[in-house]
């Protein structure tokens, strides 16, 4: 496997498994009504990332494999792992945390892919780069504004 493949392979994984968390995120905060909304929506970007990199990864040896289907495991885990009596603010706040960081991961591997395209000048994989990194930016920037908006709260109502 050479690098571009294990790039775009760490990628395939990423984007649906950010996916997975934006969608178990929208479940666990119902109430939360811009979460569980904007996060549905997200999450479809990074399907939508997932399937053209699956669409373009037999070129460079990925195998063909289907398309992974969210399930809600992950959401138990989660749910599993929060000590009892544990702040549901302070949940959403480390959830949020962790949905930016997958996001962070993301970007930079498509930052890494984009060299990598333009050093061996492959348009096919710069244009796959460049259309699908500005969504990864774009469910950074929100999760970041989310956090800087609701980080005051509910840290400081203790």
């Amino acid at each position: 496997m050479n690098g571009i493949t294990a790039i775009l392979a760490a990628l395939h994984d990423g984007e649906y498994k950010l996916a997975g968390r934006l969608l178990e995120l929208a479940q666990r905060h119902p109430a939360e009504t811009e979460i569980h909304h904007v996060a549905r929506y997200l999450a479809q970007w990074s399907y939508d990332s997932g399937d053209r990199i699956r669409a373009i990864g037999p070129r460079f040896g990925l195998p063909d494999a289907a398309r992974p289907s969210h399930r809600s495991d992950g959401a138990r885990h989660t749910a599993a792992s929060v000590p009892e009596g544990q702040d549901s603010g302070l949940v959403l706040l480390r959830e949020l945390s962790e949905v930016h960081l997958a996001a962070a991961r993301n970007s930079l591997h498509w930052d890494m892919l984009i060299q990598a395209a333009q050093a061996n000048r492959d348009d096919r994989l710069l244009e796959l780069a460049s259309a699908c990194q500005p969504y990864t930016r774009r469910q950074m920037r929100w999760t970041h504004t989310v956090l800087k908006e609701l980080s005051p709260q509910l840290l400081t109502s203790v």
